[in-house]
């Protein structure tokens, strides 16, 4: 009988400090979250995690204003999910996000999801999404403005002393 053996998520600094990260999202996960195996069924996590992402956006300037005026939108193009740690009914949430790099079109960045009593990780979303021209329906560069934002964050975040756990098939 084959075994599937899953690679431990790990940093090179075993205890990174995600406190510089900006909380993107929390949550206390409720009971309508439960499924079968009695943790918190996989949609909520993408739930969860669509939220960071939505506060992300709002943090980096891309604003329901900024698409609205600018005939502009964001499609994700790639995710990769990690389950760390279990997560149950009860438990108190924070997410932090770290943007991981940029191109004129596409962000890489990670979610680290946390659960709040006991510090452990308990999940990460890393993601690649891209500017859409919302006219045409294909991709275009962020405006200056946004660029310059990620760009500020992209150094502060370039600056932690420990390497994402990236999944290390994506790229912006």
């Amino acid at each position: 009988m084959n075994t599937v053996r899953r690679k431990q998520v790990s940093f090179p600094n075993p205890d990174p400090d995600l406190l510089p990260l900006p909380v993107t999202c929390e949550a206390v996960v409720l009971e309508e979250y439960r499924d079968e195996m009695d943790h918190m069924n996989v949609m909520w996590y993408t739930h969860l995690f669509a939220e960071s992402t939505r506060q992300m956006f709002i943090e980096l300037g891309l604003t329901r204003q900024y698409f609205e005026s600018n005939a502009a939108g964001s499609f994700m193009l790639e995710c990769h999910t990690r389950y760390i740690a279990e997560v149950r009914v009860g438990d108190r949430l924070n997410i932090r996000t770290r943007i991981l790099n940029r191109t004129a079109k596409r962000l890489h960045a990670m979610h680290f999801m946390t659960r709040i009593d006991d510090s452990r990780l308990a999940a990460t979303l890393e993601i690649i999404c891209t500017h859409v021209d919302m006219a045409t329906r294909r991709t275009s560069p962020f405006l200056d403005t946004v660029a310059t934002s990620i760009d500020a964050v992209l150094e502060k975040h370039s600056n932690l002393n420990w390497s994402a756990p990236l999944c290390g098939i994506m790229e912006a």
